[in-house]
């Protein structure tokens, strides 16, 4: 019967055969630690020293390394200038965009949208075409409005208005980067100050911008409705869900400021979501105001015979 001595010299025996058949492979021992231990001769007449065999397994630290990196959905660390860079940011499949556009039209109280639908990936892909598309949903259905609206004006003229497609890419890509940016920088600059406060990246707030605009593309085209009382009806359901989703996911990240900070900032956020609701209504569907007229009517005529005396 071999002893544990025997057992552990033959297992050395193994792994030197390995190693020397093939320099890079890597062994791993029955035991937890990356180093194999094998005493000597006997137990008390060798007199040999304990010699160490440390495997090398810094090659499969590295891979697991790597893995759990795409897991967790980091962004690859590249050079703003490549196209990599920019490249991941659009790495989104349809199931994911999806799944935020319903997160941003069904905003539950205690769900926040950064941690239950964008975990650690946002992304550029939803935001940008939701922008583009609110674009073109907004001057075309404005255009339409004015145009039904104008139906039964006999000095009405259509007249394709194409300035105002750069007007509403203006003011709503403003919206959806410039905000963003100074919310960032103001929840970076208070994380600073205020150790407590939490703080999302850069991306994650320009995503949950871009998300939350979705609501008002089906909302622009039934605004071709005419009918006021409608219009402003939509326009408040609107506000409602697309503020809440900013609301339930930017108030985690600065409740634990001072109550003033907080109570502004959520203030802040709403006011600049509301002007932007309302602005897009004032300017681009207009109703047209018909005065009724009246035909002039002409003075009575007087004529006057004069006779002259003979």
């Amino acid at each position: 019967m071999a002893s544990p001595n025997d057992l552990q010299f033959q297992e050395f025996e193994e792994a030197a055969e390995l190693l020397s058949a093939d320099p890079g492979a890597s062994t791993l021992s029955a035991s937890a630690s990356n180093t194999i231990t094998t005493a000597g001769g006997g137990g008390g007449g060798g007199g040999g020293g304990g010699e160490d065999v440390k495997l090398d397994l810094s090659e499969d630290e590295e891979g697991q390394e790597e893995s759990s990196e795409l897991l967790g959905g980091q962004k690859p660390a590249g050079g703003f200038w490549t196209f990599e860079y920019y490249q991941s940011f659009f790495n989104v499949d349809t199931v994911q965009v999806l799944d935020r556009v319903k997160g941003s039209v069904m905003p539950l109280p205690g769900r926040n949208f950064i941690k239950h639908h964008l975990r650690s990936n946002p992304d550029l892909y939803g935001p940008f075409w939701i922008c583009v598309t609110l674009v073109f949903s907004v001057v075309i259905s404005g255009n339409l409005s004015t145009f039904l609206s104008e139906m039964g004006n006999p000095s009405y003229h259509y007249r394709p208005q194409f300035h105002r497609v750069t007007i509403a890419a203006v003011v709503i890509f403003m919206y959806a980067w410039l905000v963003p940016i100074g919310l960032w920088g103001f929840l970076t600059w208070r994380q600073g100050s205020e150790r407590q406060i939490g703080g999302y990246s850069f991306l994650e707030t320009v995503c949950v911008y871009g998300y939350s605009l979705f609501i008002y593309i089906p909302t622009s085209v039934l605004w071709i409705i005419p009918f006021e009382w409608l219009r402003w009806t939509l326009i408040l359901f609107a506000m409602v869900i697309s503020g809440s989703v900013l609301v339930l996911t930017f108030w985690p990240a600065v409740r634990d400021d001072t109550k003033v900070m907080s109570v502004a900032t959520v203030v802040t956020i709403v006011v600049l979501h509301t002007l932007l609701a309302i602005g897009c209504k004032m300017y681009f569907f207009q109703t047209a105001v018909h005065v009724p007229t009246t035909a002039p009517t002409s003075p009575p005529l007087h004529i006057t015979v004069a006779t002259r005396p003979h």
